[in-house]
Order: structure tokens, then sequence, then C-alpha cells
């Protein structure tokens, strides 16, 4: 008699030794869940805040760029201010000062457009 409570034991003992293995998993996986939700969190803000405004802002400074004209007043990263006079495939020559004088500059220096155009996508929705 004694044998089959033993056993009886050895097996309560055994299956609450699986059901406590399969909870300790559960809680395992939930706990570096929990872990690693600060970081999925901390990436999204990153995206929000850093990466996605920065890219829109370089799509606006090559929009700009894609659309230069010949009359307009630029500035370019270096602070030199003129007309442009010529536009090539990847330069622009500007004239600047009182004597006329002119510089090439890649396009990718130009940083600002002072010239206001009218948007032609614009006054096609109107």
């Amino acid at each position: 008699m004694d044998f089959s409570i033993n056993y009886m034991l050895m097996e309560a003992a055994a299956s609450t030794a699986e059901t406590s293995d399969a909870a300790v998993q559960e809680l395992g996986m939930g706990a570096l869940l929990l872990q690693l939700l600060p970081l999925v969190v901390l990436v999204v803000f990153m995206y929000l805040l850093m990466i996605r405004p920065q890219k829109k802002k370089e799509k606006e400074q090559k929009e700009m760029r894609d659309n230069l004209q010949i009359g307009d007043e630029v500035t370019t990263i270096g602070g030199i201010t003129g007309i442009i006079v010529r536009k090539g495939e990847d330069t622009v020559v500007i004239e600047t000062g009182g004597d006329r004088s002119k510089i090439r500059v890649k396009t990718w220096a130009v940083s600002e457009n002072l010239t206001v155009h009218d948007m032609p996508e614009e006054s096609a929705k109107k």
C-alpha cells in the first residue's frame, strides 16, 4: 500500500513540475516581451521625432533644387547670394555683386531660393 501512495505522490509531483515548467516558460516569454517593449517604443519615438522630419526636409530641398529657374535669386550653402543666369544638369551659374561676376556652383550647394513663384500644381487645382 505504501508503494501505491508513493507512486501517486510521485505522479502528482511530476505533473505539478510539468505545469510549473510550462508556466515558467510562458512567464519568461512575457518577461522578455515586457523588457523589449521600452526598446520598441524608443525606436518608434526616435523615428517620429528625428528620422521622419529629416527625410521630409531633404525631400523639400530636392524639390526646390529641381525647380530652380533662370532669373531666380538663390543663396548657396556658403552664403553667396546671386541670380541664376545659366542652368546645367548638375551645376548653375549665378551672377553676384555689382561688377556682375559669375560663379559656377553645384546644384546641391544651393540652400535657398529667394524668388517666389506661382506653383502650377496649385493653380491647376483651383
